[in-house]
């Protein structure tokens, strides 16, 4: 493995670790050779990811932790830092990947939900990243990875919580990277593009929005949460050492085409 990539005696907390995307990027930080710590709300979901991950990728049980995890919770995201450090001494990548989100006509969006989302990705993220802040600072380093999306950057019909909480979290990127710097902590964002998982996955496949996005999609298909995963440990590696502030687009070329999901796909020219 290439010393620029090499995750080795680095610690990482992962929250939404137990599915989706944040359990592909802790596989990913294990087999860069680092450890990872776990944070999801359903421990059985927990204990079930840490097993799976440490069957997988061969690594020592001491190298794969975790525990239930609620971002909305002050005393939750306190313990989980603590048991964090207390296991691994130092935490060295946070990767904030919890979320969730609803889908219905903004009409019908109460309040209440609206806030709900906001909760889980933009106050839920802020919370974790004050937590490691103060062990990150007293290292002299530290990578903070938070999981924007492509609907920071373009239209996505009914999700509109969703889509205002995602384009917070680039505005909270900016913000944690300029200020952070100083104390060697690295903050930047990654806006995946369509992933089908447990979270998205009624919507896309099988669906006439999937029809319509694939097309839309220069690499014409779905990502995976692997390839989100790859972008993750660049980002926490010594290979991304001056990379500050940056929000890195995983989208297979959807953004190229400037268009969002609502939008009817254009007319193919017809091969001759």
């Amino acid at each position: 493995m290439s010393e620029r990539f090499n995750l080795s005696g680095q610690t990482a907390l992962v929250t939404g670790g137990a599915s989706g995307i944040g359990k592909a990027i802790a596989q990913a930080i294990i087999e860069a050779g680092g450890r990872v710590w776990i944070g999801s709300r359903t421990a059985e979901k927990v204990e079930s990811a840490i097993s799976e991950l440490r069957e997988i990728t061969g690594a020592a049980e001491d190298a794969v932790l975790g525990a239930s995890l609620d971002v909305t919770d002050d005393q939750s995201v306190e313990k989980t830092t603590a048991d964090t450090l207390d296991a691994f001494g130092r935490v060295d990548i946070l990767v904030n990947s919890a979320g969730i989100i609803i889908k219905k006509p903004t009409v019908e969006l109460t309040l209440e939900e609206f806030n709900t989302v906001h909760e889980s990705h933009v106050t839920g993220t802020l919370r974790c990243c004050k937590a490691v802040a103060p062990a990150m600072t007293e290292q002299g380093s530290g990578s903070i990875i938070n999981i924007a999306s492509i609907s920071s950057f373009v239209d996505l019909v009914e999700v509109t919580a969703y889509a205002a909480a995602k384009s917070a979290i680039l505005g909270l990127t900016r913000s944690l990277a300029n200020e952070w710097a100083k104390h060697g902590i690295r903050t930047n964002a990654i806006a995946p593009g369509f992933i089908p998982t447990d979270l998205n996955r009624k919507f896309l496949e099988g669906t006439e929005r999937g029809r319509r996005i694939i097309e839309n999609t220069p690499m014409e298909r779905f990502g995976t949460a692997d390839e989100i995963a790859g972008a993750a440990v660049f980002l926490s590696s010594p290979g991304a050492s001056f990379v500050n502030g940056h929000t890195l687009v995983v989208d297979g070329g959807y953004l190229a085409c400037g268009i969002g999901d609502s939008y009817a796909p254009w007319a193919r020219p017809e091969e001759d």
